[in-house]
Formats: C-alpha cells, structure tokens, sequence
C-alpha cells in the first residue's frame, strides 16, 4: 500500500504588536515593559497625539501632552498645601498611555472600543506606574483629579474646541465650569489657550517630567 507523508503545518507567526519608536526601541503592546521606550518618546508620543479628535478652532490641534499639562498646573493651584512631586508625576502622567499608544478616542466612541482595548490600556498603565514610581489613587487624590480633568475638559471645549459653554452643560455633561484664565500661558509664557506644536509641546512636557523625576 502507498503512503504518503504528512508535513506538519506551519506553526503560525505571532501578530506583530511591536512598535519601532523614535529612539529606536521597541514597544511591544500586547507585552510591554517598563522599560520599552525613552522619556523622549513618551514626550514625544503625547505630543503627536490631538484631544477632541483632532478638531480645533485654532490652526493647530490641542496635543494630549498640553492638557497634562493643564491638569497639572490646574491640581496645583486648586491644592493649598501644594503638590508633592510624586503626586504632580501621577497628574502629569494620568493619560501617559495614550502617548504609547498614539491614541486618544473620545469619551462616546471608548464604549465600543471594547474589552480587549481597555485590556491593553491597562497594561501599559500599569508598566508606566511601575516605570515612573506613581502611587495607587487614594479616593480623595482621585475625586480632586477628575475634578480638575473635567475642568481642563470644559476649558478645552470652550477656548479650543469651538463649543459654547452651554453645550458644555447639556451635551457634553461636564458641571465643571470653564476657567477663563489659560493656567499654562503664565506658566509657559504662552498666548492663552493656543494649542502648541508637537515640538513644544514634547520639550515642555519632557522638561516637567524629569524635574519632577528627579525630585523622588
């Protein structure tokens, strides 16, 4: 009787989920480490990445490392004791991820965005805590942040975005009021509310964060 022989199929190659980053290294998103990418990179990355889908009444959209930024400056002037440094970082970098993963979905599509997103998400949240030394939110660290995100959001909406402040209300949900004054343009010496350049925006965000690095 005639045989024939069976070739073992081709083992399957794993999907590629690495991203080459500007320095060089290589970010492995399904599993990432903490030590995958520069600061330079993550600067960079929040840099490119735009809030409000990218949509701006100005020339230039508003990048996600500005509005760290923003809810920054924001926690330390509602704060009358001050910030220490490792609570600033953990402000600075509440939306880090986003810079690795070069995006940042607004609030009504995340829904639909899945398990399997908020899985990644949380993975790289969790190499970017154990990266920079960041603290588990305390319940009264964690109200006074969204507190000052939502701000930073409903300031965005009426000085960047093009909405009115009661669209802010109604369609957007947000109680929060808008500020009016640009909290970043005494910081920076920036015109208010002008969404910056990606490479300003990487040089100041990067500033921010290996000064408080360095501060423990």
């Amino acid at each position: 009787m005639k045989t024939t022989s069976r070739r073992a199929a081709p083992a399957t190659p794993r999907t590629r989920a690495w991203v080459r980053l500007p320095s060089g290294r290589r970010l492995d998103l399904l599993d990432p480490t903490p030590f995958d990418w520069a600061d330079e990179d993550l600067a960079l990355g929040l840099a490119r990445t735009y809030r409000w889908g990218g949509h701006s009444s100005w020339p230039q959209p508003l990048s996600v490392a500005q509005h760290s930024l923003l809810v920054l400056a924001l926690r330390r002037n509602g704060s009358p004791t001050g910030l220490s440094d490792a609570t600033a970082r953990r402000e600075l970098l509440h939306d880090a991820d986003e810079g690795l993963l070069g995006f940042d979905p607004i609030s009504p599509l995340k829904p639909f965005l899945g398990a399997g997103y908020a899985a990644l998400a949380a993975r790289l949240q969790a190499v970017i805590a154990q990266r920079y030394a960041l603290e588990a939110w305390q319940p009264d660290e964690r109200r006074a942040h969204k507190q000052a995100d939502r701000i930073a959001a409903a300031s965005e909406a009426v000085h960047v975005a093009g909405w009115s402040s009661d669209e802010v209300r109604r369609v957007l949900r947000i109680t929060e009021r808008p500020v009016d004054a640009d909290p970043l343009a005494g910081w920076f010496g920036t015109p208010p509310w002008q969404p910056w350049d990606a490479t300003a925006a990487a040089e100041r965000f990067l500033r921010v964060l290996q000064a408080l690095s360095r501060g423990g």
